[in-house]
């Protein structure tokens, strides 16, 4: 089923579940558009995975013109960590949470990456991207996360995942809501 919020010709589908678990996600989106300097995503991942699954998915989102915040590449040296990630989560429209058995294992933790989760499920703009894990995995480690629709990487390549939230998240090729 196409979504209402789909570009005219895109060929990005979603289920009836989807589109209904999405769609307030979608507003806040549009609604977070006219902050000044936002980029579309903030990357939420584990630092195990920052050259691995996270720069793939953070390169992917890119090539399909979506502006992603990441910590690989947004915190520069020398810089505060903490107060990097804090502002980047405030000028962010959407927050995209990488899951991987990395990401369970640092949440477990209480490392950055909850931290950083803690803030995105405050507001409902949150993303779970399942990725060589499952959910039944990640809800034994965050109930709250893994109650939120998401995408999976075993149903869907990084690829297309990307190509999914980038019709999701761009804002300025729509033409009505």
């Amino acid at each position: 089923m196409r979504a209402r919020w789909s570009p005219a010709g895109s060929s990005v589908y979603y289920t009836p579940n989807e589109i209904q678990t999405l769609t307030p996600i979608r507003e806040n989106i549009v609604e977070r558009s006219s902050i000044p300097d936002v980029r579309d995503v903030f990357l939420c991942h584990a630092w195990d995975d920052r050259k691995g699954a996270a720069k793939d998915l953070c390169e992917h989102l890119q090539s399909n013109g979506v502006s992603v915040w990441f910590s690989e590449k947004d915190i520069l040296l020398g810089a505060p960590f903490l107060r990097e990630i804090d502002k980047g989560l405030a000028k962010s429209r959407v927050g995209i949470v990488l899951v991987t058995p990395s990401f369970l294992k640092r949440v477990q933790n209480a490392g950055i990456a909850d931290k950083e989760l803690s803030a995105l499920l405050a507001r409902n703009l949150l993303i779970p991207i399942v990725h060589d894990t499952t959910y039944d995995a990640l809800r034994d480690v965050s109930p709250l996360l893994g109650s939120r629709n998401g995408l999976d990487t075993s149903e869907d390549s990084m690829e297309r995942v990307a190509v999914r939230l980038a019709d999701l998240i761009k804002v300025d090729e729509v033409v009505c809501e």
